[in-house]
């Protein structure tokens, strides 16, 4: 009986039978083999970049998947368990769970294990799947675990360097700031405004700024730029001369953690004072639980 080769020759797949492909594995840039196997032995990615999946959008995927069963197929590859491992379709993965398929079409794709997860950051990339705080870990973990330089990355991720620079730069901001980019609440542009903002209360004070006068990107950048004439002006420039550097740590460490701006004083005497900073009655309170000070 003769089986059937699906070959990826730049963006085309080309079927042919394999009898007649016996030698082109060489020419082709990846080769795969197009069967359907149970669901059960498929596992996600551990590399998976992307960590968010709409619920909703699972559910009535699920739904479509009962009428019309999977058309794209998941494409895997075979591991030493004997298992298969997701390179690119865990949406549909996890869609087919919840419609309870037995088993789903897929691709077969030969590649190493360093391989994986630059393949599943480029379908989830190509997808416009990922949010930018998922693009910056992953950029990271190409990084460190393929020694990448950000110039080799960029040239593998068809991208500027400047821009993989960029994301790399998001992961060095407070975790609330990450927080609401991966959720949405700020935009690129109002994470690269913060990016260029040295210390922590000041990002967090914009990042309060922006939320609670509902500032566009364009506005948040005149604030950073008045925040910094200001400075220039003498504005603050004796406090931020006094604080040694493991006490300007801990200023930064204590406005990270409680989300809000923090200012220590502190004299020679060894003696200061340091303030928190809010900008409504629910900060407070939230600034006060984190110091389990009873409100009532």
């Amino acid at each position: 009986m003769m089986s059937w080769v699906l070959i990826e020759a730049a963006s085309s797949f080309k079927a042919v039978s394999s009898k007649s492909c016996r030698g082109c594995f060489g020419l082709a840039s990846i080769w795969s083999t197009g069967m359907r196997i149970p669901v059960e032995q498929i596992e996600p990615n551990p590399k998976q970049p992307r960590k968010d999946f709409d619920e909703t959008a699972l559910s009535e995927l699920a739904a479509s998947l009962k009428l019309h069963d999977m058309i794209q197929p998941i494409t895997v590859s075979r591991i030493n368990s004997g298992k298969y491992r997701i390179i690119a379709g865990e949406r549909r993965y996890r869609a087919a769970r919840i419609a309870g398929l037995k088993d789903v079409p897929v691709y077969i794709r030969e590649t190493k294990d360093s391989q994986l997860l630059e393949l599943a950051l480029l379908e989830n990339l190509q997808r416009e799947n990922l949010n930018a705080m998922e693009i910056a870990l992953s950029y990271k973990r190409l990084m460190e675990e393929l020694d990448y330089t950000q110039e080799q990355l960029a040239e593998r991720m068809g991208k500027e360097r400047s821009t993989v620079t960029n994301y790399i730069r998001l992961l060095k901001l407070p975790p609330d700031i990450q927080i609401a980019v991966r959720n949405g609440i700020l935009s690129m542009g109002h994470a690269r405004a913060l990016i260029n903002v040295d210390v922590v209360d000041k990002q967090l004070f914009i990042f309060q700024e922006i939320k609670n006068r509902e500032l566009s990107v364009r506005q948040t950048e005149d604030l950073v730029r008045k925040l910094y004439m200001t400075e220039k002006d003498g504005v603050n420039n004796t406090l931020k001369s006094s604080l040694s550097p493991s006490l300007k740590k801990i200023e930064d460490n204590l406005a990270s953690h409680y989300s809000t701006r923090v200012k220590i004083k502190h004299n020679k005497k060894g003696f200061g004072n340091i303030t928190f900073e809010y900008y409504s009655q629910d900060e407070l309170n939230s600034i006060l639980e984190k110091m389990n000070v009873p409100v009532n």
